[in-house]
């Protein structure tokens, strides 16, 4: 059976990792946004609440609507409601979505289906008896 890794480090390395270490094996975006905390207060309020959610209760689940905010490994094992405009969309943080951002998993949009032309939108549907 195949265990989950994240760039080569398992559940409980995942956990001990240093933010150090973390910032070195992650993408240079969020490289620049985790140095850059000090001009983001938001995020660094965010980040802070996170850790006193995750000591007092860590199956709370945490509310936001902070969508660009980096996964960072202590969160492995959190749940978030991250609002996508409508709703809070459940995300439960595994080893696979450290380094993304809490938006990649709560879309925003929809799936549009089209059906056929309503009446009067062509010239032709004129003549299309209604039901």
């Amino acid at each position: 059976m195949k265990k989950d890794t994240w760039k080569g480090i398992d559940d409980a390395g995942i956990l001990a990792l240093p933010m150090d270490d973390f910032l070195k094996k992650t993408t240079s975006r969020n490289r620049r946004t985790m140095l850059r905390l000090k001009f983001n207060p938001r995020l660094k309020q965010f980040i802070e609440e996170v850790r006193k959610i995750r000591k007092a209760n860590p199956k709370k689940l945490i509310k936001t609507h902070l969508r660009e905010a980096v996964i960072l490994p202590e969160w492995v094992g959190l749940t978030f409601g991250v609002h996508n405009g409508k709703e809070f969309k459940r995300v439960e943080i595994t080893l696979t979505k450290v380094g993304r951002r809490l938006g990649d998993f709560s879309h925003s949009t929809g799936r549009v289906l089209h059906s056929g032309p309503g009446v009067g939108a062509t010239r032709g549907s004129k003549f299309v008896p209604l039901k």
